[in-house]
């Protein structure tokens, strides 16, 4: 088990950089998602990491062993690592077992170690009582963590996933992000995982990159992506937050719909217009008038009964909508005038 590091990795087709200038270090061990939407450069990252692709420029090391540069890079059966795709790529003439233990006879195991081998993952993945059927026997979760076992049981340095998930159904993808979660805690290889649904990075990793143009936006745990976003990108993509934009007043305080807000996270400059994010959910909501620091006043613009909570839509004066959910018995009509209170330490300034 070796650490990843990517240094200044770039790839480039013609003038434009799908990955621009990436750095990351993945610790030995860690399972590090790299999360954005569609053409981001994630996917990209992976197969530079595999060795399917390239760079343009930078490199990629293994612990101490250059994988990859412009000038030299080691074939993909060379770097000791297991790739997980989109597809599962099962043989569907072999068994759950022959398909599993396949990379054992390519790497001529004897017959003693591969048994051994096979009756240990076969118990981790649950897999035992499946070990005789058919690919084509299996539901999609099962067939799912058969391309598990079979990527774990060659004890890869690094593991490397491909939005592994996504031809699951809501509920099958539900359940089988727990069960990555749990093959990594119970094998520790260091994992690269790619995927564009928030919930299966926080559910999984223990730090998720966010992409976005080829770039690394922002990196860190899952709490410190959600609730100390940095830009205005990071913000919306996790977790739906509200961006408003106000003036800067001083370095803690924006004019917002004529309103002193104060906020926390990013430095503010007086006169400058500046974006800061508040969550749906970390908004009070009041028909009876209120003052005191950071409550604005608003008209309500919707409201829809979810059954166990509210969903509304507000408008300040200066425009600017935004989402609250509330408690199902919060119920105030549309076209009431309101007050809300948006808590200084959940309004963080971002850099843009």
């Amino acid at each position: 088990m070796a650490s990843v590091e990517l240094r200044n990795l770039t790839k480039r087709y013609g003038d434009v950089a799908v990955v621009d200038d990436i750095s990351l270090t993945i610790e030995h061990g860690h399972l590090v998602c790299l999360l954005g939407p569609s053409g981001c450069g994630k996917t990209t990252t992976l197969r530079l990491i595999a060795g399917f692709v390239e760079p343009s420029k930078g490199e990629i090391r293994v612990g101490d062993k250059l994988v990859s540069s412009p000038a030299h890079s080691l074939p993909p059966e060379k770097r000791n690592m297991s790739m997980i795709f989109q597809s599962y790529a099962l043989w569907p003439h072999m068994t759950v077992a022959e398909n599993i233990v396949y990379g054992l006879k390519l790497r001529k195991m004897d017959r003693a170690s591969i048994g051994k081998k096979l009756d240990a993952i076969l118990a981790t993945t649950r897999l035992a009582p499946l070990a005789q059927r058919y690919p084509g026997e299996l539901s999609g979760g099962q067939q799912q963590r058969v391309a598990l076992a079979r990527a774990l049981i060659v004890e890869p340095e690094t593991l490397l996933l491909d939005e592994p998930l996504s031809n699951l159904d809501a509920n099958l993808r539900e359940e089988m992000r727990f069960e990555v979660r749990r093959l990594h805690d119970a094998y520790r290889y260091t994992t690269v995982y790619v995927t564009h649904d928030q919930s299966e990075a926080m559910t999984t990793a223990d730090l998720i990159a966010v992409m976005n143009a080829g770039k690394i936006e922002q990196a860190g745990s899952p709490e410190d992506i959600y609730d100390r976003p940095r830009s205005e990108f990071v913000a919306r993509f996790i977790g739906s937050s509200n961006v408003i934009k106000g003036k800067g007043i001083d370095a803690a305080r924006i004019d917002f719909a004529g309103t002193p807000l104060r906020c926390v996270g990013e430095q503010i400059k007086s006169g400058a217009s500046i974006p800061v994010s508040i969550r749906p959910h970390d908004i009070a909501i009041s028909a009876a008038q209120r003052q005191g620091e950071n409550v604005v006043s608003a008209t309500v613009v919707r409201q829809v009964f979810l059954g166990g909570s509210r969903d509304y839509m507000v408008e300040a004066k200066d425009g600017t909508q935004l989402r609250i959910l509330t408690a199902a018995g919060e119920n105030i009509p549309q076209g009431s005038t309101v007050w809300l209170t948006l808590p200084p330490e959940r309004c963080r300034a971002l850099s843009g």
